[in-house]
């Protein structure tokens, strides 16, 4: 008994999608044995590519399998090319979605053997540089995927030989447009080398201090002290100017000032600070250092200075000495602490004097 085309096709290609997933299952035994064989560290980037691309590995043998079997297939003239149709538009998405998986793979691993510190500013560096590029590079892995399927249809693509003819037009009015995204873009690629600031840097945005948390490729995300999130786009750390106290170290140096007035005995307030300092876990052990700095017309201006690991131990530090430095004046000398002189005659002595005056 002779079965209908259509019964013929489905039968062949049901083997054919058996077949392949029977093949990847054998496969993936294979290759978890070796693994296993050879377990060490670098072993860890090969399991994980093995478990990241076991979709991509069955889709990829379903689809030579069924070109395969199309070439035993009773298809009719028109099905022939459908099929065509759909087997290169289903390669195309497949090869994207490889690269796309390939490029996070290889990213992870990149930042993985990076030793990252407190002072480990090249890990820092490694990092917001993979992560920008990462998603420069997977925009435009999607956006050609996306295109080179569109072109494999034949209305599409005299669709784009005519928006080509006139590009001229086209272009200046995508190019307007799109200035703000394109704009970002490349502002994005710049940071990636440049860096003028990288992934965890204490920075001062619009009046704001925050941390930077992600740098995504149009905008970037300062965590600020108080667990507020600022969303910047990209091209404002190229076009204005911020702060940056974690550029070449994240060491800082704390400053304090204080107002007292002319009688307060410096030299003691120096000694007590010293002693501040030694009692903080805070301070670094760098610098420390207590002057003079002006005179105003009714106090002594006074600056403080004191080193810290980082941005948020130096404010912490900060806080304590003022509190530690006030309560000390407060208790040896009140006497010290900021006052307005006033001269007051007796009016009794006024009035003799003007007596004294008239006669």
């Amino acid at each position: 008994m002779q079965l209908p085309d259509w019964a013929t096709n489905l039968i062949i290609f049901s083997v054919a999608i058996l077949v392949a997933l029977f093949v990847h299952r054998v496969a993936l035994r294979v290759l978890d044995r070796i693994v296993r064989k050879y377990d060490n560290d670098n072993n860890n980037m090969w399991r994980t590519l093995i478990d990241r691309m076991q979709r991509l590995g069955i889709l990829a043998l379903i689809l030579l399998t069924c070109v395969i079997a199309a070439e035993f297939a009773p298809l009719s003239p028109d099905g022939r090319i459908l099929g065509r149709q759909i087997f290169l538009v289903a390669f195309i998405a497949l090869a994207g979605w490889s690269a796309l998986v390939a490029l996070h793979i290889w990213t992870g691993y990149r930042l993985r053997r990076l030793k990252s510190g407190d002072d480990d500013f090249f890990a820092r560096k490694q990092v917001t540089q993979s992560r920008i590029l990462e998603r420069i590079a997977g925009a435009a892995i999607i956006v050609i995927t996306i295109s080179s399927a569109l072109m494999t249809f034949d209305e599409v693509r005299q669709f784009g030989v005519s928006l080509f003819a006139s590009a001229g037009i086209a272009g200046i009015v995508l190019g307007i447009a799109l200035q703000p995204v394109l704009k970002n873009l490349i502002a994005g690629v710049q940071l990636a080398f440049t860096q003028p600031i990288r992934i965890d840097d204490a920075v001062i945005v619009e009046g704001e201090w925050g941390t930077v948390e992600e740098i995504t490729s149009t905008y970037v995300v300062i965590k600020l002290w108080d667990l507020r999130r600022l969303i910047v786009p990209l091209s404002y750390f190229l076009e204005q100017p911020f702060q940056n106290w974690t550029r070449e170290g994240r060491s800082l140096i704390g400053v304090v000032f204080l107002y007292v007035d002319f009688t307060v005995p410096v030299d003691a307030l120096r000694q007590h600070l010293t002693r501040i300092l030694e009692q903080s876990p805070l301070w670094d052990r760098q610098v420390a250092a207590l002057q003079v700095t002006d005179f105003k017309p009714e106090t002594m201006e006074i600056r403080m200075l004191a080193g810290a690991a980082n941005a948020g131990q130096a404010f912490e530090l900060r806080c304590e000495v003022r509190e530690k430095m006030i309560a000390y004046l407060q208790t040896n000398y009140p006497n010290s602490l900021p006052r307005r002189r006033v001269v007051q005659y007796r009016g009794d002595e006024q009035m003799a004097a003007a007596g004294e005056r008239a006669v």
